[in-house]
């Protein structure tokens, strides 16, 4: 009979995590490419040492329950975890793990790309060459707006927002940051980045680039007042979480053409209904949550994603730990 720890993993991932489970653990992997439909997650975790989760696997009282008490460790394959319940993990003592630090850079590629082509209106270009409209160049086609020289406003200002930041140098680009608490001057002059008002940020940016977690707080953070804020032509970049934007607000926003454009890598929900008005706007760019999608930074999430996995059905510390709140009695 083979007694190593039996295992739960949500999803494909790379062989780089894949492997060393695989060797340590009686590993079950749901095969496809979608998520597994709640029952079936339900179903699948019954019995299981631990379970490694994506951010769309909601992990509650419910699944811990299913789980069982056998349950040690939850790894999420994610540096985000508001798809778990805490508190109710802390309760039964389970460690929870993420993947911290490892998407900065490509994310912060990939908020640059957002930025580039909405600015330069990149993907209606394309589009426009591909429908056959393109007969010559014109002096008033497709114009855009200007990166260099212009103002960023980078709310939230964690190691993406400072990332996003150093690229904004090559452009000579004037950086406003927001965030609770101020960064050290030493960071500020290192980044040329000057704290603002979150009002302020919205009034002197060209572009506002969205870099803060999913919290109460942040729930509809770009609403309409923050959207009636910003400049006629400014731009709303989105690599953070779906629901920090009002997805309505932003469509009329942009609809009405009280901002420029806006490129989301998330959504809410996600996937975008397809019906969702924000699919019907040129002038909004929206990707499937490929921020970190690159090889390297997918195959670097998997080891650490799998590192805790087996350091909690080993009962080890977690290399890269997510903090739980303190259950009273």
């Amino acid at each position: 009979m083979d007694d190593r720890p039996r295992v739960f993993v949500t999803r494909v991932i790379p062989d780089e995590g894949l492997a060393p489970i695989r060797a340590s653990c009686v590993v079950d992997v749901w095969m496809e490419d979608w998520p597994p439909p709640r029952e079936i997650l339900l179903e699948r975790v019954a019995g299981r040492a631990g379970i490694l989760t994506l951010l769309t696997d909601r992990v509650d009282d419910e699944l811990l329950d299913a789980a069982g008490p056998g349950l040690r460790v939850v790894a999420n394959f994610a540096v985000g975890f508001d798809n778990i319940d805490l508190a109710a993990c802390a309760r039964r003592g389970i460690a929870v793990g993420n993947t911290p630090g490892v998407l900065t850079e490509s994310t912060a590629d990939l908020a640059w790309a957002l930025i580039l082509a909405v600015t330069r209106r990149v993907a209606e270009g394309d589009r426009y060459v591909r429908s056959g409209s393109w007969r010559t160049w014109g002096p008033m086609l497709l114009l855009g707006t200007d990166v260099h020289g212009s103002t960023l406003g980078i709310v939230g200002f964690g190691r993406i927002g400072q990332a996003v930041a150093r690229r904004a140098a090559g452009f000579g680009m004037t950086v406003l940051y927001h965030q609770r608490h101020r960064a050290s001057e030493s960071i500020e002059a290192d980044l040329g980045a000057r704290f603002v008002t979150l009002e302020e940020l919205f009034e002197l940016s060209d572009i506002v680039s969205i870099h803060v977690p999913l919290t109460a707080d942040t729930h509809h953070l770009i609403d309409a007042a923050a959207l009636a804020r910003m400049r006629p032509a400014a731009v709303l970049i989105n690599t953070s979480r779906g629901p920090i934007v009002d997805g309505a607000a932003l469509a009329a926003a942009l609809g009405e053409g009280s901002i420029g454009g806006a490129g989301l890598d998330v959504t809410d929900p996600e996937p975008i209904d397809p019906d969702d008005p924000l699919l019907r706007l040129p002038n909004c760019l929206i990707v499937p949550h490929i921020a970190s999608a690159t090889r390297a930074t997918r195959g670097r999430m998997a080891a650490m994603a799998a590192a805790n996995l087996l350091a909690g059905v080993r009962g080890e510390p977690l290399p890269t730990p997510v903090e739980l709140p303190t259950i009273d009695g």
